[in-house]
């Protein structure tokens, strides 16, 4: 258990600074210093170690991760069953990305002053039932498109309201303990959602996609339920319930909560101070253009290039890894998953999905996270496998006798693209998710609390504008891969 604080009070500091955003005063900066600080020291820990709070963090953000992106994954699992066959499958994929794309990019600058987190999730969990019923109920190809769309906006808004939700929670460990598992979530969400859809494909479109609609409620449910509140993992450095403002040489004691993320916490809005008049902070577009300028190239860039490569492999170059069909005799595990060479795509997506999941889980499975200046090498060795398997696919680096050593290279190559893919997520939302604030918004904190949560959203966009610019790509990538293959003499694509 931490040691309580020594209530002697120090010496006053020359400069006092906000501890919170929902304090109505201000607290030395020796207390904020140790808000920062996750040590156990003579000096006691903010932290109240109880680990089933700590679990239900994780287990609430573990399932915001999970039930936010498994529809993106049932849809792009039932392309085959939501279009006519003349309809070009990549329509599904640009509906089911360009929405969430708008979402990220768009939600953060336009939204002024508080988060309400509540009327967000409850509006994202309407928008998704609502666009996976249209997808259910309706059969023309026009309506099925818009409630993808419907869906998609949810999802975007949802990943954004969810990473935006994690600053909330302090200290620094406990919203790096609610991002892991997100992450975690989110990595998931690729083998069930194909799993989901394996096992109610047979149902029809109809009856399968509307038991999908179900499940946008677990996450308002989780919220409401399960997620613990902030208030659950900080005490005053003083007191349970007191903190200190120094005034000259006075010390004057005054009610301490942290930033609340429930309702029934904060009354008539989110956010707001528990006493003392609403400080009316917002954002104006110049604030938000210069916190994110620095952003960039230290995190967008790394993210975008790293799912611009990724998708491109698993849209443009994966289709194309096509080997005969194993025999027996000479390939006796491969042979038994490998039936027809229509097999090998679902193969490298369910080698990507799963390692994408075990390295989205890194942080939340105790993995020291990546230092900030190595947050590019992801993005770079997935660059690297991009061109090693385009080359595999146009040239071939093995003979065919050889085709058994060529799909071992493809099969390590696919698992070293999830985990790039899962660490360049996970490690770039935990580090700016630890950043300190601005030193020249320190004084007051609901400006520090909207900076932060700008941050985190601000760069949501990256990954998923990487992956659009991927889906068209992808189409003259396959068919130059396809070509360079025909003119060898291997022509398995042609008979896809």
């Amino acid at each position: 258990m931490p040691t309580r604080l020594n209530t002697t009070p120090p010496p006053p500091p020359e400069h006092s600074y906000e501890m919170h955003p929902r304090l109505s005063s201000t607290i030395s900066a020796e207390s904020e210093d140790l808000l920062h600080n996750d040590d156990i020291t003579d000096k006691g820990s903010l932290v109240i170690e109880n680990p089933a709070l700590l679990r239900r963090l994780g287990i609430s953000f573990f399932l915001f991760g999970l039930i936010n992106n498994v529809l993106y994954v049932i849809i792009l699992s039932a392309a085959l069953d939501l279009v006519p066959p003349s309809t070009p499958k990549g329509i599904i994929a640009f509906c089911n990305i360009a929405p969430a794309l708008v979402a990220k990019v768009g939600w953060p600058y336009i939204l002024k002053g508080k988060i309400r987190y509540a009327k967000r999730i409850a509006g994202c969990c309407a928008l998704s039932v609502l666009g996976m019923l249209v997808v259910a109920f309706f059969d023309s190809l026009f309506a099925r498109l818009l409630g993808i769309s419907l869906a998609s906006f949810s999802s975007g808004l949802g990943e954004l309201t969810f990473l935006q939700l994690s600053t909330t929670y302090a200290p620094p460990s406990v919203a790096g303990h609610g991002i892991g598992y997100f992450a975690s979530g989110t990595g998931a969400a690729g083998l069930v959602g194909a799993f989901i859809w394996w096992e109610v494909r047979g149902l029809g479109v109809r009856v399968g996609v509307g038991i999908s609609s179900i499940l946008p409620f677990v996450i308002p449910l989780t919220y409401f339920f399960l997620l613990p509140q902030s208030t659950s993992f900080l005490y005053s450095p003083l007191s349970p319930s007191a903190t200190r403002d120094y005034d000259g040489d006075s010390i004057t004691t005054l009610p301490y909560t942290p930033l609340a993320t429930h309702e029934d916490e904060i009354g008539e809005e989110e956010g707001s101070l528990l006493a003392g008049p609403k400080t009316g902070v917002a954002l104006s577009m110049n604030d938000k253009l210069r916190i994110v300028r620095p952003l960039l190239t230290k995190y967008m860039l790394p993210l975008f290039c790293v799912y611009l490569f990724e998708y491109t492999i698993n849209q443009g170059i994966a289709p194309t890894l096509l080997y005969p069909v194993p025999s027996p005799d000479n390939n006796w595990l491969l042979s038994k998953i490998i039936h027809s060479i229509r097999d090998y795509y679902p193969l490298w997506q369910l080698v990507y999905q799963t390692t994408v999941f075990f390295s989205r889980s890194s942080i939340s499975l105790g993995v020291p996270p990546l230092p900030t200046s190595f947050l590019p090498l992801p993005s770079i060795v997935q660059g690297f496998i991009l061109v090693a398997l385009a080359t595999e696919s146009s040239m071939g680096f093995f003979g065919d006798e050889m085709e058994g050593a060529s799909i071992t290279l493809v099969f390590l190559l696919i698992s070293l693209e999830g985990i790039c893919g899962g660490l360049a997520y996970v490690n770039a939302f935990y580090h700016i998710n630890q950043e300190r604030p601005n030193p020249e918004s320190v004084h007051d904190m609901e400006r520090v609390k909207q900076e932060k949560e700008f941050k985190i959203g601000s760069i949501g966009f990256a990954d998923s504008s990487g992956i659009l610019f991927a889906s068209l790509l992808a189409v003259p990538t396959e068919i130059s891969l396809c070509k360079a293959q025909v003119n060898r003499g291997k022509t398995l694509c042609k008979g896809l």
